[in-house]
């Protein structure tokens, strides 16, 4: 069954009155299609965490993906600014972006990153024109303890492709990868390949990319490397993260 976030947001009290995201005249309306509560015990992220995890699907994406959206929090005291960058291929170039804006509703966790920013992710979500074809965050996707990082659980609610592009690693261990651009290292966790260790750029360090739901780990990584057009950060997360701390993207 799906559900309409803002449903979901009332039922849980995510957000005090004057941040609830009902954006009765916004486009594209919100469904997610698994839900629990947001307002739990760490012990309960947790055990969250491992009931969805099962329904992570790797599978190829579609080779007429049109755009692609970064996503990148940030926060500031006890409230988070959450930002939305949507870029068209095959130009590159951003056609939507979005901020939403509110209180902080989980502490700072390692491995529990989605409890903490999901809840603003969704209305920044909910603020743009249509959803983009692919989600592409800077965390984690598989390369989680549980195998359940903020891409994964993203796609999961969403149903929709979503991939990790984090700048550092959370579990696993490697080797280095080649100096040169599109060199590639397997990611372990535990006798499992957990993502890649990509670099971006020549003699820069490189990025753990690893799928989150609805992506194979070559698409991850392939769609990573299109998109790191000039810099270390692929344009969707760069941009998103410069909108989430500086309120612009330019």
């Amino acid at each position: 069954m799906d559900f309409p976030f803002s449903l979901f947001t009332f039922r849980f009290s995510l957000y005090p009155l004057s941040h609830t995201p009902i954006l009765p005249h916004a486009q594209p309306q919100i469904h997610l299609h698994h839900t629990h509560p947001w307002d739990v015990t760490p012990k309960e992220a947790v055990a969250i965490q491992r009931e969805l995890a099962p329904l992570v699907r790797e599978e190829p994406l579609s080779e007429d993906i049109e755009t692609v959206a970064g996503l990148d929090v940030s926060v500031r005291g006890d409230q988070v600014r959450a930002a939305v960058v949507v870029l068209r291929l095959p130009e590159i170039g951003v056609v939507d972006q979005a901020i939403w804006e509110g209180p902080v509703v989980f502490p700072y966790i390692p491995g529990l990153l989605s409890f903490r920013e999901i809840p603003a992710i969704l209305p920044a979500l909910e603020k743009l024109k249509e959803l983009p074809d692919v989600l592409m965050l800077d965390a984690q996707g598989i390369a989680h303890p549980r195998r359940f990082g903020l891409a994964c659980h993203l796609g999961v609610l969403l149903d929709k492709p979503a991939l990790g592009v984090g700048k550092s690693r959370l579990v696993g261990h490697h080797e280095e990868p080649d100096p040169m651009k599109g060199a590639t290292a397997d990611l372990l966790h535990q006798g499992d390949l957990i993502g890649r260790v990509v670099r971006t750029r020549e003699n820069v360090k490189p990025v753990f990319v690893s799928y989150g739901h609805r992506c194979t780990l070559d698409d991850a990584v392939n769609l990573t490397l299109r998109l790191a057009t000039k810099y270390k950060l692929p344009e969707p997360t760069r941009l998103a993260h410069r909108l989430s701390y500086r309120g612009v993207i330019t």
